[in-house]
């Protein structure tokens, strides 16, 4: 995407500002980690799932930089299973850590489980997914969640020739026909994405120059529990069935994870699309996989959001560390991720918009992936 050259640069001008408030943060992992103390104590991190490759990166990335410093690690994955969730959080609460990092499940079900360490006084860091409806939530560590759907939303924009790279008005005058996605519904994060989408391509919408066919547009109709890449791909084959036939073509797809854009495109492919007569429509995504990074290169899926994961777990050992140590960790936003009882303190990291014009610098360059990682 052109578009993303000037994002990637102002996404890094960005995320190197608000490390830089932040003092050692500005460290990688493995430079945090070599001037820990040491304390033995425990930390309990538990994380979604093993299905996507990121929670993987996370949890690792997490586990070695905690031990690094002398730290002792639980490291579960729920495989997406809340009463197993429940069950490693309580786990890790009798086996004594003195502060648990949670990637929830569902925001909502673990309240009992945090008022236990409450209790307990283990103070509890929410990692990239807030947990709501529990006043005992110390912190949260992030990426900038409204400005992923932002840059999602203006990426479908500019693959369709509605806007340039500068930011300015394209050629295009459309009407296009697209058709939304949202992540899970159980996932705040979710309504963050479609939110931030949803306040770019509304006045387009509006005023006719986007056209959802399928008039599924509401957040609740449009989501995929448990972010399921087959339910989204079913989903996506329902649409084309209902609203597509006559000739009439999907030209954009507002899809918030790169899983769901995986199974949106064999939807897309199974009913004649990526043909030089019938090309794939701009799909969209998030978290730079490896297959919709190949998907990208390929011609297929049209971007992704990167969201650097090695910078959100040394920001997330920095926290863990300063509360470990008992001191206060640092963060940059306070007022809007209000969780249903408390706005919980914390510290979002900025998204950049990858595609096929600036992956290598972005993704390749930086050492997240290896170019053989991505042939």
């Amino acid at each position: 995407m052109k578009f993303t050259r000037i994002a990637a640069v102002g996404g890094a001008l960005a995320l190197t500002a608000a490390l830089s408030a932040c003092g050692s943060s500005t460290k990688t992992v493995d430079q945090q980690a070599e001037s820990g103390s040491g304390a033995g104590s425990l930390v309990g991190v538990t994380m979604p799932t093993k299905s996507s490759e990121r929670w993987i990166h996370d949890g690792d990335n997490i586990k070695a930089a905690l031990e690094k410093q002398g730290y002792q690690v639980d490291l579960q994955y729920a495989e997406n299973d809340i009463p197993t969730q429940v069950n490693q959080i309580e786990n890790q609460i009798t086996k004594g850590a003195k502060v648990l990092i949670v990637a929830s499940i569902d925001g909502t079900a673990i309240t009992t489980q945090l008022q236990e360490a409450a209790d307990k006084k283990i103070p509890v860091i929410a990692y990239d997914r807030l947990i709501r409806n529990s006043p005992n939530v110390d912190y949260y560590a992030t990426f900038d969640n409204a400005k992923v759907g932002v840059e999602q939303a203006t990426s479908l924009l500019v693959g369709l020739g509605l806007k340039k790279a500068d930011g300015s008005e394209g050629d295009a005058k459309g009407p296009f026909n697209i058709e939304l996605f949202a992540g899970s519904p159980d996932d705040n994060n979710a309504t963050f994405f479609f939110n931030g989408a949803m306040s770019v391509l509304q006045p387009y919408l509006d005023k006719g120059t986007l056209v959802v066919k399928s008039n599924q547009k509401d957040f609740k109709t449009v989501a995929i529990l448990r972010w399921d890449p087959a339910t989204a791909q079913k989903r996506m084959e329902d649409v084309l069935t209902s609203s597509y036939g006559g000739g009439a073509l999907v030209q954009g797809v507002l899809s918030p994870y790169d899983g769901l854009s995986i199974g949106i495109l064999s939807a897309l492919k199974s009913n004649g699309y990526g043909s030089g007569t019938q090309p794939y429509p701009i799909v969209t995504g998030q978290d730079a996989e490896v297959a919709s990074v190949k998907s990208i290169i390929a011609g297929e899926q049209y971007s992704t959001v990167y969201k650097d994961t090695r910078e959100l777990a040394a920001v997330t050992v920095k926290m863990a560390d300063a509360v470990l140590k008992g001191s206060k960790p640092e963060v940059n936003n306070t007022k809007d991720y209000d969780n249903g009882k408390k706005v919980v303190p914390s510290f979002l990291l900025q998204p950049v918009t990858v595609d096929k014009t600036n992956y290598q610098k972005v993704l390749i360059e930086s050492g997240y992936y290896t170019a053989d990682q991505i042939k």
